[in-house]
């Protein structure tokens, strides 16, 4: 499968991490990386700054969806599920007195 033209789902949804040119911090989800050109491609695509996580992620079916809303929808769920839990969260253990 190739990328839809103007979708950019998968460039505006995640956060990432590593570093990226113009961007050193990385990208928060939900934010148009910065590296994204006014037609909505890679302006890194092949260039060896890309980052790992953008290299590694590919379209498919499941990703991709019916259009760039339903791209944007499966990969903010992803985003949700896969974020770190807060060191205060409900759910865990209380620190040690």
């Amino acid at each position: 499968m190739d990328c839809r033209p103007k979708c950019a789902a998968c460039c505006i949804a995640p956060s990432i991490s590593s570093p990226i040119p113009g961007m050193p911090d990385g990208k928060p989800a939900g934010v148009r990386c910065i590296q994204l050109t006014a037609d909505d491609r890679c302006s890194l695509f092949g260039d060896p700054r890309r980052p790992a996580v953008c290299r590694s992620l590919a379209p498919s079916d499941a990703m991709c969806g019916t259009g760039r809303q339903a791209a944007l929808a499966w990969l903010d769920a992803l985003e949700a599920a896969t974020r770190p839990m807060p060191a205060n969260h409900a759910g865990t253990a209380p620190p040690a007195s």
